[in-house]
This record gives structure tokens, sequence and C-alpha cells, in this order.
């Protein structure tokens, strides 16, 4: 039994940046070894356990062989004899291919250290073709280190397009990478890998034009968002089964665009509207995270009114009001009518 630091770890440590998570592999073991000697089975769809001091992951040397469409369809194989070159054979990129011994020996069979210093993202064989949720890894890693996909891998990505493996993408998995490449330090990068090999079109035929995308995941989605009608970031949504709260940021900026816009010129009464029509006053942390959406719109958009206007209309002692008000109408009516004159003190 031998055990060797593969993947994210191994690639990140050689270009020198901080390592967050270690994965292991285990080459010449049994899942009944491995937990006699302690280990916790954690794997659903293959053999995978959690050392039982550091509990990081282990997993057992293994094959895939392909089964059916999608990237469920395949029949996983893991036994003493498999070899750590047949385990990291099956993995995506030769930058992710790479083990390290406990010795510290590197074990290199597929050139990855020669692609980190080239700066390119090379599948390992033509086994990447069985798993299309290996195109959306490949533009999200081009995103994160602003490396190049290599013309061969290029090209299989397109075959895969062309061929409809990639229709049989499960949009929870198409959202899981498209929101860790949104995260990304170029995002941008993504968009340009999947423009050029097809899926682009196929995923989001809805977004145009990508700008700078800053800040947390959901102003960089309701950026996407932007632009769209609300039909389209709907559509947009359901296909990728995006996240509530990310979802609610998207179509709150698209419907509010105009008004957004026009706001450094609208009355006191049209900026209280505004203000209730994006729910400023129950959620002014998200109120907040829409003008920061806003404020990256070309030319950009002053929000300096509204944050004082909603500053005002806060201010504003409604329960003073309501305790000399007959009726909720009268109540509402007095209400609006102070904040208004608020807002407008404060222009």
């Amino acid at each position: 039994m031998k055990t060797y630091l593969v993947g994210g770890a191994v690639r990140d440590e050689l270009l020198g940046l901080p390592v967050k998570e270690k994965d292991f592999v285990v080459v010449g073991s049994t899942p009944e070894e491995i937990e006699r000697l302690g280990y916790k089975p954690v794997g659903r769809d293959f053999p995978v356990f959690l050392h039982p001091a550091t509990h990081e992951e282990h997993a057992l040397a293994r094959t895939e062989r392909k089964s059916g469409r999608g990237y469920k369809g395949f029949t996983v194989h893991a036994a003493p004899d498999v070899t750590l070159e047949d385990d990291l054979r099956r993995r995506d990129l030769t930058i992710n291919a790479i083990a390290k011994a406990e010795d510290g020996t590197l074990i290199d069979p597929f050139g990855g250290r020669k692609d980190l210093e080239r700066r390119v993202l090379r599948h390992v064989s033509e086994a990447f073709a069985e798993d299309p949720v290996r195109i959306l890894r490949v533009a999200r890693f081009a995103a994160r280190f602003g490396f190049d996909v290599a013309p061969e891998t290029m090209a299989l990505m397109k075959r895969m397009v062309a061929s409809g493996e990639t229709d049989y993408l499960v949009p929870e998995r198409v959202w899981q990478e498209f929101a860790k490449g949104l995260m990304e330090r170029e995002p941008e990068r993504m968009f340009e890998v999947l423009e050029e090999c097809g899926l682009r079109d196929k995923l989001l035929p809805e977004i145009r034009a990508v700008g700078k995308l800053e800040g947390p995941l959901a102003q960089r989605f309701a950026r996407l968002a932007w632009p769209l009608k609300e039909s389209e970031v709907q559509a947009l949504c359901d296909r990728l089964k995006v996240q509530s709260e990310v979802r609610e940021l998207a179509l709150l900026a698209c419907r509010n665009r105009v008004a957004l816009r026009a706001s450094r010129l609208a009355t006191p009464e049209a900026l209280l509207e505004l203000l209730k029509r994006t729910d400023a006053f129950r959620r002014p942390e998200r109120f907040q995270e829409l003008l920061a959406v806003a404020r990256r719109d070309q030319p950009i958009i002053d929000t300096s009114r509204l944050e004082r206007a909603l500053a005002a209309a806060i201010a504003v002692d409604a329960g003073a009001i309501a305790a000399g008000a007959a009726s909720p109408q009268q109540i509402a009516e007095r209400i609006d009518r102070a904040r208004v004159e608020a807002i407008a003190r404060s222009a």
C-alpha cells in the first residue's frame, strides 16, 4: 500500500500558490484493508475514505469505463492491481495528473510540469471526451490561471459539442462549474473558451456581452443579467438551476435597470416608488448589492442620490405617524407623504 498526493494540491504547490485542499490516492490496497486501518468510508460512487487523524480524503486508485451518457455514465474499477499511472490517466488535464510520493518524488507521466511552464491546458487522453463537464472545467481553469487551451484539446472540445455529448450536461453540475468560473480572476476568459468550442451558444444564448465582473457571486451574475429582458433572465436561471439569492438579485437588476439609470433626474415620488419596488426598507443589504451592480454600468450610474433618499426615508418616524392616523390606508398615505418630503429635502 502506497499513498500519493495528487491533483490540485500538487499543481498549486508547483505554481507557488496556497494549497487549500489535499487529495490522496492509495495504490495497492482494498476497501477492507483501508477500513481496518481506521479510515472512514464516505464515497458513494467510488471508494473514498477520510484519514483517521487528518480527515483528508484518500481514494483508492481506480479506472473508469464509459457506460452511458453524461457524467454519471461510468463503470468504476478500484482494485489493488490498478497502478498510479492508471489512476492519473483518467484525469482531465495534464496539470492535474501529477502525483507526489511521501518522500517528495514527483510522478508526472503525462508532462504536466512542462504544461505548467508553458501555461497550457491539455487533456491527458481521449477519455476526456467521456465527461462533458470537463469542458466547463477547462474554461474555469482558463479563467483562474489565464492559461491557453492546447489546440488539440480545443479541437476535442469542439467535437464533443458537435456530437451532442454536452446535451446531457446536468444543470446542477453546470451551475456549480459556472459559478466557480464567475468567481475566478479572469471570468471573461471562461466565456471566451466556451465561445470558441461552441458551448456558449448552447448553454448561455441570452448572454451577448461580458464586461469586467467584480464583487460577490450574486453581483457578478446580476451584471450578466443587467442588459437582458426579464424573460431572458428567467430562462437563463431556470436552465442553470441558479440558486435563489443569486436569481433574486439578477431579476431585481434587470427589472429596475431603466429606473436606476434615470434616478439622478427622478422626482422624490419616483425615488420613493423605486425604493418600495426594490424592497429597500425591508432588505437594505440587498438594495446595496443592487446599487453596486448599477454602479458598474456604462456610463457609470451615480447612486449617491438614491442612497441619500433611502437614508432620509428610513429616518421618518413611521411609528409616530401611525399613532395619529385613523386607518391603515391613512397610515400608509401619511408615511409616504412624509418620506417624499424627507427625500426632497435630502436632494
